[in-house]
C-alpha cells in the first residue's frame, strides 16, 4: 500500500492519439462511457464483443480503455489476447499493455514488451519510460535498467522529473546508492517526493541511519514522507524508533493517513504496546478515519498480539467490512492466545461465509490445533489444504503438524511424518521435535534428532542452545560444551533474551541481569522479596537446565535475573495492585521462568500475560493457559 503511495509520482497515461476515426464518434463516446463504468472483466466482455461486431477493433481509444480495465483487474491473459490482435500499436497502447503487466507483477514480461517496441521502431516517450524503469527496479534488473537510462539520455528525457524519480528508485532498489545519489543530487528541485524515494531505498536495504539522515534533511515533510520512514523502521525491526517518530509526527501537526495508522499499529503489535495501540484506536475514531478491512485487520491484530483478545473479538464483530485478512488476524489471534476451539470455529465460520482461505489461514488454524492438542481435527484440516482448496502445503504447515504430534507425545509418529513428508525438513522442524522429546523425556529419540541437528550444520542460535540444554538435561556436559563451542567457532551470534513492558505509554526493556534501569534498586529489591516468598511455595530452581560448569548458587542467581522476571518485577512496583501485567519476550520462556510466573500470579493475585516467541501465556492463580506445553 505504501509503495503505491510513493509510486504515485508516475505520470498518468494519456489517451492514445490517432488519426483514425470509428464508424461513428457518438458510438465511440457511448462505448468509452460503458467501458469506464466496468468494475471487472466480466462486465467488459460483452462490450468488447460489441466493438468487434461494429468493426472497431483497431480504434486505439476503445482498445486503450479495454487495456486500462485489464490493468485495474490484473487480467494479463485477457490483455495479452487483445494486444496480440492490434495492428501496429502506437506508444500509448504499448504503455497501456506494459502497465497491465507491471500492475500484475509480470515485470520481466513488461520489460520484454518495451524492448520489442524499441525493436519495432516505436519511439518511447516520458510516459512509458517511468513505467519500464519501475519494472526494472521491481525485478532488480539493473542491466536492462541501465540500458533504458542510456536511451533516456539519447532521447533528451534526462531532465523529466518523473523519469528522474524512477531512476533513483531503480538504482536504490538495486543497491546502487552512488548512482541513485548522483541522479538525486542533479535534480534542480529535490522535493519531498524525491527525498522520500531516496529514504525508502535506504530502508529497503536496512540502512536505517542513512535513511534517517536523509529524512532529517527534508525541510517540509508530508504524511507520505513520514509514513515511509515509519514503515521502514517497522520493517527493519526498529519499533521504538517508529513509535517515537509517530509522536514527532503528531507534534509537527501532520495528520496521519490510513497507511500510517496501519504501520503504527503493526509496531504496537510487535512491541506489545497495548496502551499506545489503544490510543491510536481512539485517534482513528476521533478523526473518523475509515475502519476498512485493512485498518480493521491491523486493529484486530494489535489487540490480539497485545493479549487483549476480548477487545480484538469485539472489534472484529463490529467491523462492517471483513475479508480473508481480517479473518486471518482473528484466527491467528485466537491461536496465539491458546483459544484453539474458538480459532477452529472462526475458520469454519469463514468457510460458511464463502471466504476462500489462504496459506496464512491454514498456518493459523493448524497452530491452534497444535496448541490444543487436537490431532484428528488438525490432520483433517492439513489434508483439506490440497484436496479441497488446492493450496500447496509449505514447510510451516508441516511444522505445525510435527508440533501437534509432539505435544501429545506421539514422537515416533512425528519423526516418521518428517521422514515421509514431501518437504526437506529444516532445523526448526527438527528443533520442535527435539524440544518435545525433552519435555516427554524420550532421550533415545532425542539423541537421534540431536545427531541430525549437529550434522545439519545450518542451525540458528536458538537450535544450538536447545541442543546444548538437551545434552545438559541428559547429564552429558561434555557434549553440551561442544555444541556451545561450535556455536562460537561458526560465529553464530546468540540472540540475547530481551523482555519489554509498557507502563504509562512508555516501553521499558530488560536484558539478563540488566542494571541500566533508573529504578534498578527497587526492581532488585522486589526480586529478592519474591525469591524469599517463592521458597515458602516449595519452589526448586531448575538448575539442571544450565549447561555451564558453575556453582549451584550461581546457577540459581543466573535463573532469577532472566529478563522476563525483571520486567515482571518492574510491573509489580510501577502499576496498581490487581492490574494485569503484560510482558513481551523475544525468545521462548524457559521452564524455570514459566514455573516462577505461575507462582508469582498466585502470590500477588495478579494476572500476568507473557508473549514469547511461540505464543501467549496467561498466568492466573498459579495456572497457565498453555497447559505447561509451549
Amino acid at each position: 500500500m505504501l509503495g503505491a503511495a510513493v509510486s504515485a509520482a508516475s505520470p498518468p497515461i494519456p489517451p492514445p492519439y490517432s488519426n483514425s476515426t470509428p464508424a461513428s464518434v457518438q458510438d465511440r463516446k457511448q462505448i468509452l462511457f460503458k467501458l469506464q463504468k466496468c468494475k471487472n472483466i466480466q462486465q467488459a466482455t460483452p462490450i468488447h464483443a460489441q466493438i468487434i461486431k461494429n468493426d472497431n477493433l483497431n480504434d486505439p481509444f476503445t482498445i486503450f480503455e479495454l487495456l486500462r480495465i485489464c490493468s485495474r483487474c490484473c487480467s494479463v491473459e485477457y490483455a495479452s489476447k487483445i494486444f496480440r490482435r492490434i495492428r501496429d500499436p502506437n506508444v500509448y497502447l504499448y504503455t497501456a499493455f506494459i502497465e497491465v503487466l507491471v500492475s500484475s507483477g509480470a515485470y520481466s514480461d513488461g520489460i520484454g514488451i518495451y524492448f520489442q517496441m524499441i525493436k519495432d521502431l516505436v519511439l518511447a516517450d516520458n510516459y512509458i519510460i517511468p513505467l519500464v524503469l519501475k519494472a526494472c527496479g521491481c525485478a532488480l534488473d539493473l542491466e536492462n535498467g541501465k540500458q533504458v537510462h542510456c536511451q533516456v539520455m539519447k532521447m533528451g528525457l534526462s531532465l523529466d522529473r518523473f523519469v528522474r524519480l524512477k531512476l533513483i528508485e531503480l538504482y536504490g532498489k538495486c543497491g546502487e546508492f552512488s548512482d541513485a545519489k548522483k541522479v538525486f543530487d542533479e535534480m534542480p528541485e529535490r522535493d519531498v517526493v524525491a527525498s522520500t524515494v531516496m529514504t525508502s531505498s535506504y530502508l529497503d536495504h536496512g540502512l536505517v541511519s542513512k535513511a534517517m539522515d536523509e529524512f532529517r534533511m527534508v525541510a517540509t515533510k508530508d504524511n507520505v514522507c513520514w509514513t515511509a520512514m515509519i514503515d521502514g523502521l517497522v520493517r527493519n525491526g526498529e519499533m521504538n524508533l517508529a513509535l517515537e517518530l509517530f509522536r514527532e509526527m503528531q507534534v509537527a501537526g501532520v495528520k496521519p493517513n490510513e497507511v500510517t495508522i496501519v504501520c503504527v499499529l503493526s509496531a504496537c503489535a510487535q512491541m506489545g504496546a497495548l496502551e499506545l495501540g489503544t490510543w491510536v484506536h481512539s485517534y482513528v475514531e476521533k478523526y473518523r478515519i475509515e475502519v476498512n478491512h485493512i485498518v480493521g485487520s491491523a486493529l484486530v491484530n494489535m489487540y490480539s498480539r497485545c493479549g487483549d483478545i476480548d477487545e480484538a473479538v469485539s472489534l472484529f464483530e463490529d467491523l462492517k467490512d471483513r475479508d480473508v485478512t481480517t479473518y486471518n488476524s482473528m484466527i491467528v489471534g485466537y491461536a496465539l492466545n491458546g483459544m484453539s476451539a474458538k480459532a477452529i470455529k472462526m475458520f469454519q465460520r469463514m468457510i460458511r461465509e464463502g471466504i476462500t482461505p489462504t496459506s496464512i489461514t491454514f498456518s493459523g488454524v493448524l497452530n491452534a490445533c497444535s496448541h490444543g492438542g487436537l490431532v484428528d481435527i488438525g490432520f483433517d484440516i492439513f489434508e483439506s489444504m490440497e484436496t479441497e482448496y488446492g493450496i500447496e502445503r509449505r514447510i510451516e504447515h508441516y511444522g505445525c503438524v510435527v508440533d501437534l504430534l509432539g505435544r501429545v507425545g506421539r514422537l515416533q509418529e512425528a519423526y516418521d511424518f518428517i521422514q515421509k513428508g514431501n518437504i526437506a525438513p529444516d532445523n526448526i522442524i527438527w528443533g520442535s521435535l527435539l524440544s518435545a522429546c525433552r519435555i516427554h523425556k524420550n532421550f533415545e529419540l532425542g539423541e537421534r534428532i540431536a545427531k541430525i541437528l549437529r550434522e545439519y550444520g545450518a542451525a540458528d542460535s536458538g537450535t544450538y542452545v536447545l541442543l546444548s540444554n538437551v545434552y545438559a538435561s541428559l547429564g552429558k556436559f561434555k557434549e553440551a560444551a561442544e555444541v556451545r563451542a561450535k556455536l562460537r567457532e561458526e560465529g553464530v551470534q546468540k540472540e540475547p533474551g530481551c523482555s519489554s513492558i509498557e507502563v504509562n505509554n512508555e516501553i521499558h526493556e530488560f536484558f539478563l541481569g540488566d542494571i541500566r534501569h533508573p529504578e534498578r534498586e527497587a526492581i532488585y529489591s522486589k526480586l529478592n522479596e519474591l525469591n524469599d516468598m517463592l521458597k515458602s511455595e516449595d519452589y526448586a530452581p531448575a538448575t539442571d537446565a544450565i549447561s555451564q560448569d558453575i556453582e549451584e548458587h550461581e546457577k540459581k542467581w543466573a535463573l532469577s535475573i532472566h529478563s522476563e522476571r525483571l520486567a515482571i518485577c518492574y510491573g509489580l512496583i510501577s502499576t496498581k495492585p490487581y492490574t494485569t501485567i503484560r510482558v513481551v519476550k523475544n525468545l521462548r520462556v524457559c521452564n524455570d521462568c514459566h514455573s516462577v510466573a505461575k507462582l508469582i500470579s498466585k502470590i500477588t493475585q495478579r494476572r500476568i500475560v507473557v508473549r514469547d516467541r511461540n505464543r501467549f501465556h496467561h498466568f492466573e492463580n498459579g495456572v497457565c493457559s498453555c497447559g505447561d506445553y509451549w
